[in-house]
């Protein structure tokens, strides 16, 4: 019997087989954590067993990820948060009395006390309360809705979740999205995997990565032609490029989509990240009611953050929220209930969430030590995007936009014609080729600008800037080496 059994299932073969997976999900690329990542992977395990290289660890500078690069966590924040997890230290005398009382009321909130229990879906009461405070403190006073505030894992889910209420029709009525390129591939990613159509409108790299209106129009009224462009996706501080927008910028922004009648999605999870002088990060929530009623009563925006960038690098406990505006209500019931069905973010991340946005005040036992955290983390990261922009502009073949906001330099480089030539017999992007040329170098892990998307017949590639700054230094001395053998051997 068994053995008849055996027969059935190698005739059978398998169910699920790459023809007949979804076919949406084999569109999904995630350039971030893609094949450049899993060879550096391999390098690593090569390494731990006694692999001879010509450098001694992969420096992953392929992700921002602040604390997988030494960024240290702000105090404040995990005290609460160990109190949180084991309440029994609520009575030790090694925590100062705010945090105890912070903790004391996250706990409150928590069915049973505990951030073992689910939340509302929405997120937690009081931690939405407290997002609503924060972005009216943030926007000089402007009223925000603690009902129009949903908490969310990390800011990816929530900028998926909004994409999925838009998408809809198919061929020429089917829903178009207007992404920056470059852009930040969980865009392009969630658009495949939706099958919704991409709609690329091209940043100005002359211009410091500067959006202009006019590319807008020209990706709209040719988008127009073959499916239904409804939303506008703006990502400010730019990830991977850098780059803060002006107010002025933002205004045309919201007149071009009310004009266009299209909803406006505002990624805005590096706003504490930005360190060029005379830049400074206005959010669309503010600018567009400071535009009067004409505007704040008809323009929909949702709008996200995240405890994942900043100061607080805190990836891995997945907290976000988003504020959506003049969002339909019944379309609001259907977002609620669809966040339902996943029951409700990470509580531990809607806590961290709920410091961030309250974090301790003048006079409280913790705040001198949680300013001075802060202030440190900024400052070194100013430092280092400042860095990162010299010493690449020093390198001949390399062109790097001042890194005004966030955490990468997504640097232009000039790739010999024999080098392209190699690389398309491969099979290889360029870019993918320089990259993985680099990595296996010198061990530093970079993503291709062409995961990014970039203008035609241009490369590119995106680094973080977390390195601590001595390795910085190391990591930027070795691409420029890397990059001076690579023009030579090529030419």
């Amino acid at each position: 019997v068994t053995h008849q059994g055996n027969g059935l299932a190698s005739r059978r073969g398998k169910v699920l087989t790459t023809d007949t997976m979804n076919p949406s999900v084999k569109k999904v690329e995630y350039a971030v954590r893609g094949p450049i990542v899993q060879r550096a992977v391999e390098i690593e395990n090569e390494l731990k067993k006694g692999a001879k290289k010509p450098f001694s660890e992969v420096i992953k500078a392929n992700i921002g990820d602040a604390h997988a690069m030494g960024q240290q966590p702000v105090t404040f924040f995990r005290q609460v948060l160990a109190l949180c997890s084991y309440p029994e230290l609520l009575n030790s005398p090694l925590f100062p009395e705010d945090v105890k009382s912070r903790a004391g009321r996250i706990l409150q909130s928590c069915g049973g006390g505990s951030i073992g229990a689910y939340s509302a879906s929405q997120g937690i009461e009081c931690v939405r309360q407290d997002v609503a405070q924060y972005i009216k403190q943030r926007d000089g006073g402007i009223p925000c809705n603690p009902d129009n505030i949903y908490l969310s894992t990390g800011a990816s889910d929530a900028i998926v979740t909004i994409l999925k209420l838009l998408v809809c029709g198919e061929g020429r009525t089917c829903t178009g999205a207007m992404i920056p390129i470059p852009q930040y591939p969980l865009y392009s990613a969630a658009l495949a995997e939706l099958g919704a159509v991409q709609i690329n409108y091209y940043l100005d790299e002359e211009n410091c990565w500067s959006l202009n209106i006019g590319e807008l129009r020209r990706a709209l009224v040719d988008a127009r032609k073959h499916c239904n462009p409804r939303v506008l996706c703006i990502i400010n501080p730019g990830n991977p490029t850098g780059q803060v927008q002006s107010r002025k910028c933002i205004e045309d922004v919201i007149r071009f989509a009310a004009e266009e009648n299209l909803f406006l999605m505002a990624d805005e999870v590096y706003q504490d990240n930005v360190y060029a002088d005379g830049c400074h990060f206005h959010s669309f929530k503010k600018v567009l009611f400071e535009m009067g009623p004409q505007y704040s009563n008809t323009v929909e925006l949702a709008s996200f953050h995240s405890t994942s960038k900043c100061y607080m690098g805190e990836c891995g406990f997945r907290g976000g929220y988003m504020e959506v505006v003049n969002m339909d209500s019944d379309v609001k019931a259907q977002l609620t209930k669809l966040v339902s069905v996943r029951l409700c973010p990470p509580v531990p991340g809607q806590a961290l969430m709920d410091l961030v946005v309250n974090p301790p005040k003048p006079g409280e036992p913790s705040h001198a030590t949680f300013m001075k955290e802060r202030t440190a983390t900024l400052r070194s990261l100013a430092e280092r995007a400042k860095l990162t922009e010299q010493i690449l502009n020093t390198v001949p073949g390399i062109h790097c936009n001042p890194v005004q906001g966030a955490m990468y330099s997504f640097p232009q480089i000039t790739i010999p014609e024999r080098a392209v030539q190699e690389a398309k017999e491969k099979g290889q992007a360029p870019d993918m080729f320089y990259c993985m040329k680099l990595l296996d170098e010198t061990g530093i892990c970079v993503v291709p600008g062409s995961g990014f998307g970039q203008k035609e017949g241009t490369y590119h590639f995106r680094m973080t800037i977390l390195p601590p700054t001595d390795k910085l230094k190391i990591l930027l001395q070795k691409v420029k080496e890397f990059h001076m053998g690579f023009t030579e051997q090529f030419s």
